[in-house]
């Protein structure tokens, strides 16, 4: 690795995996970035932090911490000294004493938002159909069928809990708008990046453009990459 150069660490959010960065890290490992991708339990928001610090901690230098919607409220509670920047890829970003459901409901849903309840096993599940109408929209039916066949879910104990002082406070970040996703309102996304005071781009995407749209993430991330230097 680059001595100057921060090591991408990808995170995913509920629902996916870390297989949904695959197409992001070719691609950032074409331009030379190193990346690793982080596996989360989902089952508390502390519990996830700690999965992904353990990671942090066996990478060298800086990293640059990169969060898919719940993972945004994961990457922001790190601990880790060597975290240089964050950027969210459809990101949810509490403030202090806030929680992830909290701002994920900031702002009304459209009709296209599956009606999310936890299931018998008290997780909450996204129901097959909601991967094709709002989840990644923009996914091939191969690919639908496959996130809906691999998903993870999340617990309700990682979203209620108050999350305390947000590391975008301290360190620089990145923020994609996903302005076609039926998940997380678009309004609720530029009201986070603002409060951030993010550098912010917004695209035509869904809500999943690790898949959909993998080079227009990892530009996004290696620039962030390229400002930490």
């Amino acid at each position: 690795m680059n001595a100057t150069t921060a090591t991408a660490v990808l995170v995913h959010g509920a629902w996916a995996d870390p297989a949904s960065w695959a197409g992001v890290a070719e691609l950032l490992h074409s331009k030379h970035i190193e990346t690793v991708t982080v596996s989360l339990p989902l089952l508390t928001l502390a519990g996830d932090v700690a999965a992904m610090d353990d990671v942090l901690e066996r990478i060298p230098g800086r990293v640059v911490l990169v969060g898919h919607a719940y993972a945004g409220a994961v990457i922001a509670a790190s601990q880790s000294p060597k975290v240089a920047a964050l950027v969210y890829i459809a990101g949810l970003a509490p403030d202090e004493g806030e929680t992830v459901a909290e701002v994920f409901n900031r702002y009304p849903h459209d009709e296209k938002a599956p009606a999310l309840a936890p299931g018998e096993d008290g997780l909450f599940w996204l129901p097959a159909e909601a991967f094709a109408t709002a989840f990644a929209q923009h996914a091939t039916a191969q690919q639908q069928q496959v996130l809906a066949a691999s998903q993870r879910p999340i617990s309700p104990a990682a979203i209620t809990v108050p999350v305390g002082r947000p590391l975008w406070k301290q360190v620089p970040s990145w923020y994609l708008v996903a302005q076609r996703d039926h998940m997380i309102p678009e309004k609720t996304q530029r009201f986070m990046a603002e409060r951030m005071h993010a550098h912010t781009t917004a695209l035509p995407v869904d809500h999943l453009p690790s898949v959909t749209a993998p080079a227009l993430v990892a530009e996004m991330i290696a620039d962030a990459v390229r400002h930490t230097a």
